[in-house]
């Protein structure tokens, strides 16, 4: 089943449910996020897999660890990098946070922000649901990486289309 759902869903899917609006509006609310703190988002969309790629691969978080060092999300000064990997196909949302974050943010409290992005996803509010992550994550960054005044970007705003 797994696999006849990324043989089945096209790249035009990504288009239908993150147009270019959708994704400047989802730059736009992680540029505004990173106000408030000094940690970095990165959001990165991947519609699906290709054979190859889900024979190597046991899960979406397999895949969603690649694209974390692949966009360098762990290079920030304080370690304190977010992914968070969409995977059109199956509807699944992952985060990956750098070690920054160790003994800070539960792995419970990442699981929620995800289940929140799949609620939306669900009910086809993709950007809706990205936009509801962005915000659920970056109170938890507020909360552990509060803005001093040296706040730079580390990483790019725009999401990463893979």
């Amino acid at each position: 089943m797994r696999v006849l759902s990324h043989l089945l869903t096209p790249k035009s899917a990504l288009h239908r449910r993150f147009p270019s609006h959708a994704l400047s509006a989802i730059e736009d609310a992680i540029e505004e996020s990173e106000r408030g703190h000094r940690a970095e988002i990165r959001v990165a969309i991947e519609v699906a897999l290709d054979f190859r790629m889900m024979l190597g691969l046991r899960s979406a978080r397999d895949r969603a660890l690649e694209v974390f060092t692949e966009l360098e999300v762990w290079d920030t000064r304080e370690r304190n990098g977010v992914l968070v990997y969409v995977l059109l196909a199956e509807r699944d949302v992952e985060i990956v946070a750098d070690c920054g974050f160790d003994g800070r943010v539960s792995n419970g409290e990442w699981q929620r922000v995800c289940t929140l992005i799949e609620r939306d996803f669900t009910a086809e509010r993709w950007r809706d649901g990205l936009l509801h992550g962005v915000e659920a994550v970056t109170w938890l960054l507020m909360r552990e990486f509060p803005a001093d005044g040296r706040n730079r970007n580390e990483q790019q705003d725009r999401p990463a289309v893979l």
